[in-house]
């Protein structure tokens, strides 16, 4: 006969009871939890508690693991190193905010070397300049319901003066060297600046879930070289990138909205930061919500469209995009279930030399989108280690989507290179609102091919096509396809330039108002 002594059998029934508790409380009162204000942390919103937070994080990591606890309050800090086996908690009513250089006393982690900054920007080449950062970790989380305000941080991220023109090992000109030098000078100034809110790198088992980011910096979220990573009900309402994904292994990003008028939400992308050609591979992004509304507008419920007053300036941006950084490449990608509003379409680039395979797109709803809804891209810019091929980009599925397009100058776009061919798409159970008004002039425009270029939209200029321009693609299916245009436009629905293995089904278009929809023959 077992015997549970009275102690024991308090312990039980309170354990028994944690069922019926809320989670902040149980947070709050679990034995291995840290609440931050016990290690001096005054959460007033002026005294810097970088210190306190520090104590309380390490403290957690030496007696091996436990629950760092922010309670209700405003707390001010630079930069915060996150260790192992620990989790942060911001409780309901609970701020961390970025304190600014420029007004507080201290400053943000100086960058730290990287050997391999020739092959990606700035921003992706150094972690430890944020407020929340940390290396070589396991098992850690961040939690809400509360809240990171990036106050202080800056949402600069100068070029990296020293890759320009690297991966092809091109000996710079005397233009280029006086705009490295240049490059430089922005670098120079960025020293004690942060500009990420969380910095993540070769990490494994992570976990952000429930709280918000404000304002977050360059980058709300940076997470390279992690595996296993889940980050899920986020709110983040910025004034640069959302969420960046970087060579990360089994990904899953859902149940989140993410405002980012200036950049972009969510971006996948697979840099040369670590060393290495390493893929992002094993990814979902499901039931979230990108938009491009004014800044603090999703928080506040607002929903601003000012950014839409000048849509040549494309203020908005917004979208879900992978491939700006593609040295690593991308496969066994999913997006599904997700909305876009005031911002731009779906981005899928392979351009530094690697190979792009295997990705789902389902289920899409574009509002009021301010670029190409749809953007397909192969390139040949080769911003990687000398000897790097040709991008390859193959196998992508795309389904079932119903876009309202604002910018007459670019349809949908897929576009491989001369000697770089797009291969195996398919596109199917689509509809497509597009403003029409392009003009006889548009229509016999020739883009121009800018292989090595940035790749967005508008690296093209206006398209000779108002529904779907093509070039460079071998085997593309589009099935069940319905687009439109609410003004008569000069330019033909479709225009193909190299294209082959071309499958149409049920494919229609309606040109302006009340136009009835006519078959496509191309």
């Amino acid at each position: 006969m077992t015997f549970i002594s009275q102690v024991d059998r308090r312990r039980l029934l309170a354990g028994a009871g944690l069922a019926f508790l809320p989670l902040e409380f149980v947070v709050a009162n679990a034995s291995d939890t840290l609440n931050v204000r016990l290690y001096g942390a005054k959460g007033d919103g002026k005294t810097l508690d970088t210190a306190a937070i520090q104590r309380a994080i390490n403290a957690a990591a030496a007696q091996g693991g436990g629950t760092v606890y922010f309670p209700q309050g405003r707390y001010l800090s630079f930069s915060v190193e996150l260790k192992s086996r620990v989790a942060i908690y911001f409780s309901a009513g609970a701020v961390l905010i970025a304190a600014d250089p420029a007004k507080h006393r201290g400053r943000y982690n100086l960058t730290e070397a990287n050997p391999f900054e020739n092959y990606q920007d700035f921003g992706h080449s150094h972690f430890r300049n944020s407020l929340l950062w940390g290396e070589n970790l396991s098992d850690i989380a961040i939690l809400g319901p509360g809240m990171i305000d990036g106050e202080g941080l800056t949402n600069k991220s100068p070029n990296a003066p020293w890759s320009m023109g690297v991966g092809r090992n091109l000996p710079p000109s005397p233009a280029l060297k006086a705009h490295i030098a240049e490059l430089k000078k922005d670098v120079e100034a960025m020293s004690g600046l942060g500009n990420k809110t969380i910095a993540l790198k070769n990490s494994r088992n992570v976990t952000l879930r429930d709280f918000t980011i404000y304002r977050g910096g360059h980058f709300g979220v940076l997470a390279t070289g992690i595996d296993n990573l889940t980050i899920d009900n986020l709110k983040i309402d910025t004034n640069r990138d959302g969420i960046d994904i970087d060579v990360v292994r089994n990904c899953r990003i859902s149940n989140c909205s993410i405002n980012s008028p200036t950049d972009d939400a969510i971006v996948l992308k697979s840099t040369y930061a670590l060393g290495e050609i390493r893929p992002t591979e094993n990814v979902t992004i499901t039931n979230c919500f990108v938009s491009g509304f004014a800044m603090g507008s999703l928080i506040d419920g607002t929903y601003k469209r000012e950014q839409l007053e000048n849509l040549e300036q494309h203020l908005t941006s917004g979208r879900i995009k992978l491939g700006t950084e593609s040295t690593g490449g991308f496969r066994n990608v999913a997006v599904s279930n997700c909305v876009f509003d005031c911002c731009n379409g779906l981005a899928i680039e392979s351009v530094d030399g690697a190979v792009l395979e295997d990705m789902v797109v389902d289920n899409l709803v574009m509002r009021d989108t301010t670029y190409a809804p749809l953007f397909v891209r192969l390139g040949d810019r080769r911003r990687a280690p000398p000897g790097a091929p040709m991008a390859v980009l193959r196998r992508v599925s795309i389904s079932n989507i119903d876009c309202r397009a604002l910018d007459r100058r670019y349809c949908s776009l897929i576009s491989g290179v001369p000697g770089g061919v797009i291969e195996d798409v398919s596109i199917s159970d689509v509809r497509f609102v597009y403003p029409g008004g392009g003009t006889v002039e548009d229509a016999v425009r020739k883009p121009p091919e800018n292989a090595d270029g940035y790749p967005d939209p508008d690296m093209f200029g206006v398209l000779p096509a108002w529904g779907f321009y093509l070039r460079h693609v071998r085997d593309l299916a589009l099935d069940n396809i319905e687009i439109s245009t609410l003004k008569a436009d000069a330019r033909p629905a479709v225009v193909t330039d190299d294209v082959t293995g071309l499958r149409l089904r049920s494919f229609v278009a309606a040109d302006g108002p009340g136009a009835p929809f006519t078959p496509v023959a191309i």
